[in-house]
């Protein structure tokens, strides 16, 4: 492992003989991967995981982004259990057996049952569960091939059809995995807890990281705002549904480079609130963007706007809903980190009727089955760009040009993007 602080390679015997530490330099390394049980992580590893969320320390992300990230960094990083290593004891076993007919059908089907668990498994990566989903197709592949050949020189009917069977249960098997593997929910290969404990190590030996949000502070008492700054208002207001997006946001200075103000459902932030929603309401042509979670209840975000007597209850303002929605997960199908619970299939279920009415059967038989998606799982220049785009595409409202969806009447108007990015 490469030292971050000199760049010397240190061996583990040379690691394990300098108490850790870098047998030029002496810095102490913060992670020791032969050690680790579920993944392994080392100090370079972890240092162009932080360089690369934040954009080479230019923007702001949250330690939840950051276990996002590391899960798919790892994931992506991590060889597939079955990758090829397979083939040979497949095609061996196979060949040790094939005197017999029942034992090679109990052993290809042992195989298929392996990896079609594997290739739906929450517990392993996407890029394994692909290359899973792969390895049944090529299963099947193989067994067609040999039975096919093997049934032609016995002249065996019946070895035929057992072969074309047996070979193309895993084929369809296979291809059916690879055309929903997508949308399948998926687990992390860590818990929140570790994170926090690799990051408290890693800032005790190498410094604060500058770029990471703490959680975000509520601060009840008013702020002081110049009189002349609150005669104006703002011409866009981009409503999030978690304080830690909208920090997000603000701390990255979307709103000085947009010209927008920003809040969250929650109140945030709480010491300007009050003053921020005076100046918007002075607009009458005040278009709103909302962003949020894709579970019950960012969903109802875009409702809760509507219908809270402390946001546009009566008004007749646009609002743009940027997503996360179900549609655009399911159009998107890009690797999307998708989870699930029965707390989220409840709440699903317990949605307004005009929520539900705003969504497709798809959507609601999606969101019922307790699937979730989070903002946090995209890295913070993903979600400003999306954002960016949205607001962007929201000029032209009602035009042939417009990449908008409108849903709802004229009185409340609500667009929706198609796209997440």
């Amino acid at each position: 492992m490469k030292c971050i602080n000199c760049g010397t390679d240190n061996k583990l015997k040379d690691r394990t003989a300098n108490q850790g530490r870098c047998i030029k330099c002496n810095h102490l390394f913060a992670f020791e991967p032969t050690s680790m049980s579920n993944v392994q992580i080392t100090d370079p590893f972890f240092a162009k995981a932080i360089a690369d969320i934040s954009a080479n320390n230019t923007l702001f992300f949250t330690p939840k982004q950051l276990l996002y990230f590391l899960d798919n960094r790892l994931g992506k990083s991590s060889k597939s259990i079955s990758r090829f290593g397979w083939l040979l004891p497949f095609l061996c076993i196979n060949l040790i057996t094939s005197l017999t007919i029942f034992i090679p059908i109990i052993v290809n089907l042992a195989f298929i049952n392996f990896f079609y668990a594997s290739s739906k498994s929450t517990k392993i990566n996407l890029v394994s569960r692909k290359q899973n989903a792969r390895n049944l197709q090529i299963i099947g592949g193989i067994i067609l091939v040999i039975g096919i050949l093997l049934s032609l020189v016995s002249n065996s009917f019946r070895l035929f059809v057992i072969f074309v069977v047996m070979g193309m249960l895993p084929v369809y098997l296979g291809t059916r995995q690879l055309g929903r593997i997508e949308l399948l929910t998926h687990e992390f290969l860590f818990s929140e807890s570790q994170v926090k404990d690799w990051l408290a190590r890693w800032q005790q030996i190498n410094g604060s990281i500058l770029k990471i949000l703490p959680s975000p502070n509520q601060e009840n008492t008013p702020a002081t705002i110049n009189p002349d700054v609150t005669a104006y208002s703002f011409d866009r207001l981009v409503v999030c549904d978690s304080a830690s997006i909208a920090q997000l946001l603000i701390a990255n200075n979307f709103h000085f480079e947009n010209n927008c103000a920003i809040l969250s459902i929650t109140g945030y932030p709480q010491s300007i609130f009050d003053t921020t929603m005076q100046m918007l309401r002075r607009n009458a042509d005040l278009k709103v963007y909302a962003i949020h979670d894709c579970n019950p209840r960012g969903i109802t975000l875009v409702h809760n706007l509507r219908t809270n007597a402390n946001w546009f209850l009566n008004s007749e303002i646009v609002i743009i809903d940027i997503g996360l929605t179900p549609r655009q997960i399911i159009a998107t199908k890009r690797g999307m980190f998708i989870q699930s619970s029965p707390e989220s299939a409840q709440a699903a279920k317990q949605l307004p009727e005009e929520v539900r009415q705003s969504l497709s059967a798809e959507e609601l038989v999606w969101l019922e089955s307790g699937k979730f998606v989070e903002l946090e799982s995209f890295s913070p220049q993903r979600i400003l760009k999306v954002l960016q785009k949205g607001i962007a595409g929201s000029r032209d409202l009602g035009s042939d040009d417009s990449s908008l969806l409108l849903i709802g009447d004229t009185r409340n108007d609500m667009y929706v993007v198609e796209s997440f990015g």
